[in-house]
């Protein structure tokens, strides 16, 4: 089974095949996703990285946490659906 990771504080510079290859030592990368700003395209400063299973996701995390990249250190962990929310952005009912 795959398990996502959030990749954050990355270098504007860096894009899918830079951090395919910086994962890939780590264990097989099913996919790689640079999130861009819908109205510019330019990238937002994190990604998800999807690891083929569970302990390439651990070694990845272990190696690449706090790691320097252009002079930015990573955050890597494992990702977590978004809580569902309304349009206003309040997720609880009324009070």
């Amino acid at each position: 089974m795959s398990t996502k990771l959030y990749v954050g504080n990355l270098p504007f510079s860096a894009g899918e095949a830079d951090l395919r290859h910086l994962f890939e030592p780590h264990g097989e990368v099913s996919s790689v996703s640079v999130v861009t700003d819908r109205e510019t395209g330019r990238p937002r400063g994190f990604a998800f990285v999807e690891m083929s299973d569970a302990g390439a996701a651990r070694a990845a995390i272990a190696g690449l946490d706090g790691r320097d990249m252009d002079g930015r250190a990573l955050r890597v962990n494992e990702a977590h659906d978004r809580a569902a929310t309304n349009r206003s952005g309040f997720a609880g009912g009324r009070a």
